[in-house]
């Protein structure tokens, strides 16, 4: 794929970066390298990818612990 750069820059195609979000740009001698930056887990990203099981909740109980004295 060939593309033209103008005065304000590059435009890389969304169909190649795919679903990514976050990418960081190198540059060595005179090539450009264009890396995707994995996003850590985090505790916002729980249920995002729920486990399928015979199971109807999942969090039946998940914090029983917290109020047991």
């Amino acid at each position: 794929m060939k593309l033209t750069a103008t005065e304000q820059g590059l435009l890389i195609p969304k169909e190649i970066l795919g679903k990514h979000q976050e990418f960081e740009i190198i540059q060595e001698n005179e090539k450009i390298i264009i890396t995707v930056i994995k996003k850590e887990s985090s505790i916002w990203d729980l249920g995002s990818d729920p486990v399928e099981c015979d199971v109807k909740d999942g969090a039946v109980n998940h914090d029983h612990y917290l109020y047991v004295q």
